[in-house]
């Protein structure tokens, strides 16, 4: 009989004792323990998931789950970096970008169905200043929804979409120099998209062309436009089809950086990121840096 696997759920308890119990229940029921060797951590603060995958993966555990959103998702992709440990993912937050870029089903026992089969993949890892991301890193309008959905009580896609309505007609479309891989492009955007994955979340594609494996990220510019046509431009990214509106430029690249002299703020995989005003913000994909299990 060959070793188990041993295998880490880290999961968020201020989600509620009867979630957790619930979570930990199903888990247990469905994951095949004649493979994996169960095991359970418990984050306390913020960014605690990000120790406790680092300490994981310094003691040898063979896969570390992340049990969250795309902000506990970062911390356990994270704390995983320069390590060989396995990343699972049971999406359990509001938005779900990269589970939903790849397939992870939101059902419970489904995604842990995923982990039974256990196919594993090499994905890109994207570098935002000293942050990793593995969904996407942005700067304009969408920073600044995502800093004002963090300071919200209530969550998902009702709130989002009820701050975006708030604020898009104020707005103003910024001046931004971006340099990828040496050449130099001047925009006046009104949102810039750095992505490694598909979508934001939500099933909003952002760039339904960019792949998690291909060593390139994918550079979305939503130009200066009509508010009124800020509305068309979502739907047409709920439809996948976000490319075809004359307002949206897209590139690629490995080496990008963005700067203006005004901006303070950057999100990286849904959570707000405080940046030095006037500081360029370096952009970098590291390929194949992280082994997920998927679909």
């Amino acid at each position: 009989m060959s070793e188990l696997k041993s295998i880490l759920f880290i999961i968020n308890p201020k989600a509620g004792v009867d979630r957790v119990k619930a979570i930990q229940d199903a888990i247990v029921n469905i994951l095949d323990k004649s493979v994996f060797d169960i095991r359970f951590a418990y984050t306390e603060y913020p960014k605690h998931g990000i120790e406790l995958a680092r300490k994981a993966a310094a003691d040898g555990i063979d896969i570390v789950v992340s049990v969250g959103g795309d902000g506990s998702l970062n911390d356990v992709v994270t704390g995983l970096q320069g390590s060989d440990t396995i990343l699972g993912i049971i999406p359990k937050g509001s938005g779900n970008g990269l589970a939903r870029s790849i397939g992870i089903p939101l059902k419970l026992e489904k995604a842990l169905e995923v982990i039974n089969s256990f196919n594993v993949q090499a994905l890109d890892v994207g570098m935002a200043n000293d942050h990793y991301f593995i969904s996407n890193t942005g700067v304009g309008f969408d920073a600044l929804i995502t800093k004002a959905f963090e300071g919200n009580d209530a969550r998902g896609f009702k709130t989002y979409l009820s701050l975006i309505l708030k604020h898009f007609r104020r707005f103003k479309a910024q001046d931004w120099v971006l340099n990828i891989d040496g050449r130099e492009v001047r925009e006046k955007a009104f949102m810039i998209t750095i992505a490694n994955a598909p979508q934001l979340g939500y099933n909003f594609f952002i760039a339904p062309q960019a792949k998690l494996n291909d060593g390139m990220l994918d550079i979305v510019v939503i130009r200066e436009h009509p508010s009124l046509l800020t509305p068309v431009i979502g739907l047409q990214a709920f439809m996948g089809a976000i490319q075809e509106s004359r307002y949206v430029q897209h590139y690629s690249g490995k080496e990008i950086r963005i700067s203006n002299p005004q901006n303070n703020i950057m999100q990286v995989d849904g959570d707000a990121v405080s940046c030095h005003a006037g500081e360029p913000i370096g952009i970098s994909i590291m390929p194949k840096a992280i082994k997920v299990l998927v679909p």
